[in-house]
């Protein structure tokens, strides 16, 4: 992957608002009560210590030239009430493993050979509309997981409010992934929100990606 075929720190930062806006913000009226999002298991690799960097770009760490590798991914939705209020200021932290596989915190404690240009968790603030926004890169399996995918939590100060993870809808490895199969058989309708597609960015000549979660809660903002 070229220099050129990411976006440069400060470009990236004064692009995100009009990035995820463009791709995923979505205006439309909601029905009276939402799907809410399924708990998940927050899995033994959350990190341990916090990468250096911890924004919403995983692609760049800090101000360094050489990014991650793997197919670039653009995430992002909103997080919503069961009535479909937005959630402002809450914090959506998500965390996941590089294109071989391997956690952040499998290296960290380890030193397992891990992509140390890829920052492996990020954290984003939502603002007015209860929107987020991540570039990362397309989830992939682990070893002990066959499902691809990328685990999640919300908090609204330090109250946590959810823990969840999404899934790459219909990837050959989730009918033998315990968690994704427990979900589905849990909550049918709830797993669906969980299974993303991850569609070809219109115009992309670098084969990037988008993929658009909105996290429904089953609490009001007030409350």
């Amino acid at each position: 992957m070229s220099d050129s075929s990411v976006f440069s720190r400060r470009r990236f930062v004064h692009s995100t608002i009009a990035l995820g806006s463009a791709f995923f913000l979505n205006r439309g009226a909601f029905a009276e009560e939402l799907t809410r999002t399924p708990t998940a298991s927050e899995g033994p690799f959350f990190p341990n210590k916090l990468p250096l960097d911890t924004d919403n770009d995983l692609l760049v760490i800090n101000d360094a030239i050489t990014p991650a590798v793997g197919t670039i991914t653009h995430l992002g939705g909103r997080i919503l009430d069961a009535s479909g209020n937005p959630l402002r200021n809450a914090m959506i932290e998500i965390w996941q493993c590089d294109k071989d596989g391997t956690y952040l915190k499998q290296h960290t404690q380890s030193q397992a050979a891990f992509d140390t240009n890829f920052q492996g968790y990020g954290r984003f603030l939502t603002g007015s509309n209860g929107e987020y926004y991540f570039r990362t890169i397309k989830p992939v399996p682990y070893k002990g997981r066959p499902a691809a995918h990328i685990h999640a939590r919300i908090w609204k100060g330090d109250r946590k409010l959810l823990t969840t993870e999404s899934f790459v809808k219909g990837f050959e490895g989730n009918q033998r992934d315990r968690q994704y199969s427990q979900i589905r058989d849990r909550d049918p309708k709830g797993h669906e929100s969980l299974c993303l597609d991850f569609a070809p960015l219109p115009n992309s000549k670098i084969g990037e990606v988008t993929a658009k979660w909105d996290i429904v809660l089953g609490l009001t903002p007030e409350a």
